[in-house]
């Protein structure tokens, strides 16, 4: 007979691993979740970056470089956030990263050139990597529903759209506050749509009949009247002497008298007669050209195969034209002197003082405007100052290594010696016009020096010591054992970058960041500061104690240059684009320039008041 074995009974062991077999599948079909992203340091850090980086520079412009060392801070936070709180897988941690470093590596290869190398080459990493960061804020936030696969092919795609945006632009340069002028990269720049004409002017030009032949007279300090010689006029002081115009602008404004487009340079202008004197920039071709004062038309032009450029100031020289006895003097940013005739252009003669001093050119170009002493002329590459022979061109004496700088030579006389001073990266310099043996020198901290030195009454010299630090008073003194330097006050009462300043009736008026400022010569005591211009330019009506400023986005304002207080009396709209000329006053003729365009305007004049009033 068949013997079936009996089940095996259940026990309630075997029930408890069947309960636990199930509970183990179950946990298996339902793996455990993911904790949620941690978002919030993120959301934090990027809403600070936003503030930093947009809204402060827009409300608060001084406060740029501020906003620029907080954005700094914030990137840090959001990286750290991401690689090391997020919760995020890590796969996508790292990937994240590597994807972006990967895109901007390629990105930088190919985007244009006025990106790659504005601000030293740093340009593209201080755009992109910024907007790189919120963009990983902003997809962490809106994808953390989505799988994984739309996550992560959502990032790829924002990073590749975010790099190709930047290939697609390129940069006019940029203004004093980082403010980028951005166009399309296939739009044709001002320059290109002025070449576009060029054929059209050259005709004029060829056609028009020779000018006669004139002789121009300027020394240092003569009274010009109508004339202005150079750079920041006769002295090199910004001071306009013998005029007064109307303040009332509503009632009798500045009238346009023409205006036309011109090359990008940063010269501004020399003037004698009806006739004016610029450098500009043509292409290939560094050009000085000569244009008549009362009709903008060309005269003349004199070009040399160079071309300088560099991303946040563009193209063209900086330097402008000196003029004397019939001849014009001009230094463009390669290094090349120009003496040419002052009726029709023809070359007297030419030199390369960048050769001759053994000077590389700069990192925005050589910026020395000529000065004429005696019968020298003398130039600056950089922080060298080199003198040549005004007849035959030949070198007569070459200055002591300054360092860097982008002054210009001033002549000066202190305690009644004549004396050549160059402000460069190695502080303030005094030689001797005729050898260029030094005189006396002053040490400052390592710079870039741009802006010209002051005289005061009383013989002492004001330097700015560059790059947005304080001006400093130097007592200098000539004794029995040589000439001596003492510092008697230093002071941010007036603060340019690289704008000038001019002194007046013992105070000191001039630029702090984007306002006009006042400041006591006696113990450099800040007396007002007001209005905003930017980065521009001014000069002194001394005969009316009023100062003309062009601001940055070329504006012309009228201000009082008086100790009480902030006064802007008159502003009007002048040109276009950004603007760091110098303006020119001769007589009754306002002359404004930048790297786009030009313009005269016909001030109205009025008389002195009667001393009887």
């Amino acid at each position: 007979m068949d013997i079936t074995p009996l089940p095996e009974p259940i026990t309630k062991i075997d029930q408890a691993n069947s309960q636990t077999d199930e509970a183990t599948l179950k946990v298996s079909d339902n793996p455990t979740r993911r904790k949620p992203l941690r978002l919030w340091p993120g959301v934090a850090a990027a809403v600070v970056l936003a503030l930093a980086w947009f809204a402060v520079p827009a409300v608060i412009p001084e406060a740029f470089l501020y906003g620029l060392l907080v954005s700094f801070g914030a990137i840090l936070a959001i990286v750290g956030w991401w690689v090391f709180f997020s919760r995020a897988l890590w796969t996508e941690r790292v990937g994240a990263v590597v994807l972006m470093a990967a895109g901007v590596f390629v990105t930088s290869r190919i985007i244009h050139i006025s990106i790659s190398n504005g601000s030293m080459g740093y340009l593209f990493y201080v755009l992109i990597v910024p907007v790189l960061c919120l963009i990983l804020v902003i997809w962490a936030a809106a994808s953390r529903r989505l799988s994984n696969k739309l996550r992560r092919a959502s990032l790829v795609i924002l990073i590749l759209l975010t790099c190709g945006a930047f290939t697609l632009i390129r940069t006019g340069g940029a203004t004093s506050k980082f403010n980028q002028d951005f166009h399309w990269r296939w739009s044709q720049t001002p320059e290109e749509r002025l070449l576009a004409q060029a054929a059209n002017e050259q005709a004029a030009l060829a056609s028009a009949p020779a000018a006669p032949s004139s002789t121009l007279s300027t020394s240092p300090g003569a009274e010009t009247g109508t004339d202005w010689p150079g750079f920041r006029g006769a002295n090199r002081d910004g001071i306009v002497r013998g005029v007064r115009v109307a303040t009332d602008w509503s009632a009798s404004p500045p009238v346009e008298m023409w205006r036309r487009p011109i090359g990008p340079a940063w010269s501004s202008f020399a003037v004698h007669g009806d006739r004016l004197y610029t450098q500009e920039q043509r292409g290939n071709d560094e050009v000085v050209t000569c244009y008549n004062v009362s009709t903008g038309k060309l005269m003349w032009r004199h070009s040399d195969a160079a071309r300088f450029w560099e991303s946040n100031g563009g193209a063209g020289p900086r330097g402008t034209p000196t003029l004397s006895n019939g001849r014009v003097y001009t230094l463009g940013a390669t290094g090349i002197l120009n003496v040419l005739k002052a009726d029709d252009g023809s070359v007297v003669w030419s030199r390369n003082p960048a050769s001759d001093t053994k000077v590389k050119i700069p990192t925005w170009g050589f910026a020395s405007s000529p000065l004429i002493v005696g019968e020298v002329v003398v130039v600056a590459t950089a922080g060298t100052m080199a003198a040549y022979d005004l007849a035959s061109g030949q070198p007569r004496w070459v200055g002591p290594n300054g360092g860097s700088g982008y002054s210009s030579p001033q002549l000066v006389t202190i305690h009644g010696v004549p004396q050549i001073l160059l402000l460069s990266g190695t502080g303030a310099t005094s030689v001797a016009p005729g050898d260029g043996k030094v005189l006396w020198q002053h040490p400052l901290a390592p710079g870039s020096r741009i802006v010209q030195p002051g005289l005061t009454a009383e013989g002492d010299v004001l330097v700015h010591v560059g790059d947005l630090n304080e001006m400093r008073r130097l007592a200098v003194a000539n004794g029995p054992g040589g000439w001596t330097v003492e510092e008697r006050w230093d002071s941010f009462g007036v603060n340019p970058y690289f704008s000038d300043f001019v002194v007046h009736k013992g105070h000191v008026f001039g630029f702090k960041g984007s306002s006009i400022a006042c400041m006591d010569l006696k113990d450099g005591q800040s007396k007002w500061k007001g209005g905003s211009y930017g980065q521009g330019q001014l000069v002194l009506l001394s005969d009316q104690d009023l100062l003309l400023v062009l601001s940055e986005e070329g504006e012309v304002a009228l201000v009082g240059a008086t100790t009480d207080q902030y006064r802007e009396l008159a502003r009007i709209p002048a040109i276009k684009g950004k603007t760091w000329n110098h303006p020119v006053v001769a007589g009754d003729v306002l002359l404004v320039r930048n790297g786009e365009e030009m313009a005269a305007y016909r001030l109205s004049r009025v008389a002195e008041p009667s001393s009887s009033q």
